[in-house]
């Protein structure tokens, strides 16, 4: 039986490495548009990277849970680190040498990087009591705060680092002299957009997380979690025995599994293509920051009493209100292009993300146990990546087929769309509990 302190000692050490690699990732994303812009020669190019990490977190997601279910939630936490910090070397040597393809290489091992660096919140809801659990998953997502507050504020000092090392790109080899480089950098302010710098603090900070996540992620979580494991299944196999489908077929599963799915798509959907819409809307490159820093803080800046909340008033009572605040959004955002109403949109659509993902994630650690639960968060989180992606490709259709009005209206029946499933699910786990 291991006291509550070792729990926190653990809780610790993930949010620190969580903390870290968020900031890694987030400082690279800041620039990756542009390197791919440069490198790939197009527009269409830009987004490649972006596109690539989506779906590598998407496809790696489920393996990463067999793995963390087979070897331990320490090496499971190891590999994506490492897979971070392969991916930042990569993308180094890929910007200083003009290697486009090698640039969508390194966007793959970051995105199967964060496949496993998120499985953290299902780590640490099992090591908690249940009463105690969604606040400490809410703490660690909060650990995102971290990385979008200091993230892009990495871009300066590293490229100070990266000229410090000589690694900067007017020091590389033939990118600043490709003919194509060239004519899409007239100006040396151009190329400065092109630094190096983030992926030189993404390689050291990823490396940093993996180095604590090995040395001091002891004892592995997972045998902490067995004094809180609860019976999810009543028949006579063992655990781990049950397959992925018998799984899937429990309410309060598919619950859990819906609340993060809709809610991540909901999210991705008007978030991708608020800062196009303001840009129609001749709003400045200022004013998109700050919309953008305003969802953000729904996102990620409330999490811990976000998770208070949960273990306060219920897992389904919080997933109600999540799918109320973005109904609330997708009315809001689109009555005005004027700055008040899309700031109050877009940071109840990141709250209300918030309040669905962490009621979900809480949900689904109530439900499972042992190798079964990180079993189906890998797939939850493949399928949740997966949605986003295609809520993110899709979002410019439906901008071009009825601007933003139809996007949000989208976004909207997908959140009524929660309520139904929130009242079908629930009746139908109260008949199950019942019989």
């Amino acid at each position: 039986m291991y006291p509550l302190r070792v729990s926190h000692r653990l809780l610790v050490t993930m949010f620190v490495s969580q903390s870290l690699f968020s900031a890694a990732q987030i400082s690279i994303i800041t620039l990756h548009s542009i390197a791919a812009g440069i490198l790939g020669g197009s527009d269409a190019a830009a987004g490649l990277p972006t596109t690539m990490v989506t779906f590598a977190h998407s496809i790696m997601a489920y393996f990463m849970g067999i793995i963390m279910g087979r070897y331990g939630r320490r090496m499971g936490l190891c590999t994506a680190y490492a897979l971070g910090f392969a991916g930042a070397v990569l993308g180094l040597f890929a910007v200083l040498n003009g290697i486009f393809s090698l640039l969508l290489v390194s966007s793959a091992g970051m995105g199967m990087a964060r496949a496993g660096s998120q499985m953290s919140r299902f780590v640490v809801g099992e090591i908690y009591p249940i009463d105690k659990r969604a606040q400490m998953i809410g703490r660690i997502v909060f650990a995102g705060t971290i990385g979008a507050i200091f993230g892009p504020g990495l871009v300066e000092p590293s490229s100070q680092l990266a000229r410090f090392l000589s690694l900067e790109i007017a020091s590389g080899p033939p990118l600043l002299q490709a003919p194509l480089v060239q004519s899409l950098l007239p100006s040396a302010a151009s190329a400065e957009e092109l630094t190096t710098g983030p992926w030189v603090i993404a390689s050291f900070l990823s490396g940093i997380s993996f180095l604590i996540t090995f040395f001091l992620l002891r004892p592995e979580p997972a045998t902490v979690a067995e004094q809180y494991s609860e019976p999810h299944i009543e028949d006579d196999k063992p655990k781990a025995a049950h397959r992925l489908a018998e799984l899937l077929r429990l309410p309060n599963v598919q619950l859990a599994i819906l609340s993060m799915v809709i809610c991540q798509t909901v999210m991705s959907v008007l978030m991708t293509i608020t800062p196009w819409h303001m840009h129609l809307e001749d709003h400045s490159n200022a004013m998109v920051s700050l919309v953008i820093a305003a969802h953000v803080l729904g996102m990620f800046g409330l999490s811990p009493l976000t998770g208070y909340l949960i273990d306060r008033y219920g897992r389904v009572t919080m997933m109600v209100i999540a799918a109320l605040t973005l109904i609330a959004s997708t009315i809001i955002s689109p009555l005005s292009a004027q700055m008040p109403y899309l700031i109050a949109g877009l940071f109840l659509l990141g709250l209300g993300w918030n309040f669905g993902y962490v009621a979900g994630s809480s949900m689904l650690a109530d439900a499972l146990s042992g190798a079964e639960r990180t079993r189906v968060a890998g797939f939850n989180d493949m399928l949740v990546a997966f949605c986003a992606g295609l809520g993110t490709l899709s979002s410019g259709a439906l901008f071009g087929l009825g601007g933003f009005i139809f996007v949000s209206a989208g976004g909207g029946v997908l959140a009524l769309l929660l309520l139904a499933l929130i009242r079908t699910l629930t009746l139908r786990q109260l008949a199950l509990r019942a019989a």
